[in-house]
């Protein structure tokens, strides 16, 4: 072989061995930036806190549960009624949920910071739709009930909206200004009218069991504001007075009342439904008679697959299967709190008690209606009863509490209370009389007026800063320590 060959040849070898560096070299920096993508997604994941992940994992498991439960306790009387293959209800319950599943992932990246100016014309929509069911060819009657609009299968429950609407604007109201939660007075104007206006229009529908939920929530967000447990009990003892003045006015309340005190004596007709469900939940014992195998839910239970699913759970699961269920509501009530508790600010943290109040009343209550501990009331299970609205308003809810526990907040600046009689007039004296009565440290005093403390997220906000005041004061005492040495 020629020199020049040789040379070639060593060339086209040195050029061969170059492009496949720089092609190895490429799909190694490939194979480093997939790495680092995927470390940083695994990164994000493990950055949510325990709450966040408790709250997700019980939103799943009651999805889940209810999807089978729905089917368990619609398909039977479906298909004896000769309305196909009894999967309808849980076609319905799987779309339906997957759209909520949306809103809740949507919500919870920063759904604060979405609805927070839209608070206001939420709630008026609310309320606006919340009385056109009483219009004709608009409202949807259901046994007796006024409560949806729509026609068809596209029908839509307005109160269901209107509970996330009245917490929103609640903590907004509260958050801006604590310390109305002092007097009644300010209180009342306009968080408790505005309270008590939405729940007359609901009971109007009729709607007791939503009225309640309603008023249940409202106290817990002036516990969670820190009302005073004076003004806390008069707000209670007029509600209780309230629902007594319902049941002697409205015999739709008055029948319920009457048939829960002794649903055995009106079994044939106010009380069927309570009794029924008693007797599914007696028919389960400890461990059920196994998935699928009530036989309650076949025309003998009204409203199987929605107020009284809970009632075929435990026929077909037993004690367990509701122990099971209510540890979920548990889960969802513990990681809700400590949300609440670990919040960035007041306003987030009355948006956490308030959702979490709304989802675990109405487990409660329906629970112990089903369980003959209360009246009937009409309120679904959440996450686990079918009903479009329900499912849906539901899941937004947890959004909304999702987004607090990732750390979620809106800029909601506090007001300070109006300042007292008395101090305006120190205030004037020291301004007109500085030389007579001390202006200088009258104007401080005035200056000085109590405010607020913050009651959920000051510690978590101001942490940082205190931190740092602490670190610098302790370098400014080790450089005094020098010095003086």
């Amino acid at each position: 072989m020629s020199a020049s060959a040789r040379a070639t040849k060593v060339r086209t070898t040195k050029r061969a061995t170059k492009v496949a560096g720089v092609g190895q070299s490429r799909k190694s920096g490939a194979a480093r930036g997939k790495g680092a993508a995927r470390g940083k997604r695994a990164s994000a994941v493990r950055a949510q806190p325990l709450e966040y992940n408790l709250l997700l994992t019980a939103t799943l498991c009651l999805l889940a549960f209810g999807a089978v439960m729905v089917y368990s306790s619609s398909s039977a009387s479906s298909v004896l009624e000769g309305n196909g293959s009894g999967t309808g209800e849980l076609v319905k319950f799987v779309v339906y949920g997957a759209l909520g599943l949306v809103v809740m992932r949507v919500l919870a990246r920063d759904g604060i910071a979405r609805v927070q100016g839209l608070v206001a014309p939420l709630l008026v929509v609310s309320l606006v739709l919340v009385l056109a069911v009483h219009i004709p060819h608009v409202g949807v009657s259901v046994n007796g009930a006024r409560r949806w609009i729509g026609a068809g299968p596209l029908q839509f429950q307005p109160s269901e909206l209107l509970k996330i609407a009245l917490v929103l604007y609640g903590a907004t109201l509260l958050a801006h200004r604590p310390g109305r939660v002092h007097d009644l007075r300010d209180l009342c104007n306009p968080l408790l009218a505005v309270v008590g206006l939405a729940c007359l229009f609901v009971i109007s529908q009729p709607d007791i069991g939503t009225a309640m939920i309603i008023a249940f929530t409202t106290c817990a967000l002036l516990v969670a504001a820190g009302i005073p447990s004076r003004n806390l009990a008069i707000v209670a003892g007029s509600t209780l007075g309230a629902v007594a003045l319902c049941a002697i006015v409205l015999p739709y309340v008055r029948s319920r009342l009457t048939s829960f005190i002794d649903p055995w004596a009106h079994a044939s007709s106010t009380g069927f439904q309570a009794v029924q469900g008693q007797i599914a939940i007696g028919s389960g014992g400890l461990f059920g008679v196994g998935p699928g195998q009530s036989v309650q839910k076949i025309f003998y239970l009204p409203e199987a697959q929605t107020d009284f699913i809970l009632a075929v759970i435990g026929e077909e699961l037993g004690v367990v299967g509701i122990f099971a269920l209510l540890f979920l509501y548990g889960m969802i009530a513990y990681a809700g709190l400590r949300v609440a508790k670990a919040a960035r600010s007041l306003h987030s943290a009355l948006i956490a008690v308030g959702m979490t109040s709304l989802i675990v009343s109405q487990a409660i209550l329906n629970t112990f209606a089903v369980l003959g501990l209360a009246p009937l009331t009409g309120v679904p299970l959440p996450l686990v009863s079918y009903g479009s609205s329900s499912l849906i308003v539901t899941l937004a809810a947890m959004g909304l509490l999702l987004n607090v526990a990732a750390g979620g907040s809106a800029h909601v600046r506090a007001v300070t209370p109006a300042r007292s009689r008395r101090s305006r007039a120190v205030s004037r004296a020291g301004t007109e009389s500085p030389a007579r009565s001390g202006g200088g440290a009258v104007r401080r005093e005035v200056d000085a007026s109590p405010r607020e403390p913050a009651r959920w997220g000051g510690e978590n906000e101001d942490r940082d800063s205190r931190g740092g005041n602490g670190r610098a004061r302790g370098a400014g005492a080790r450089g005094g320590r020098r010095a003086a040495r």
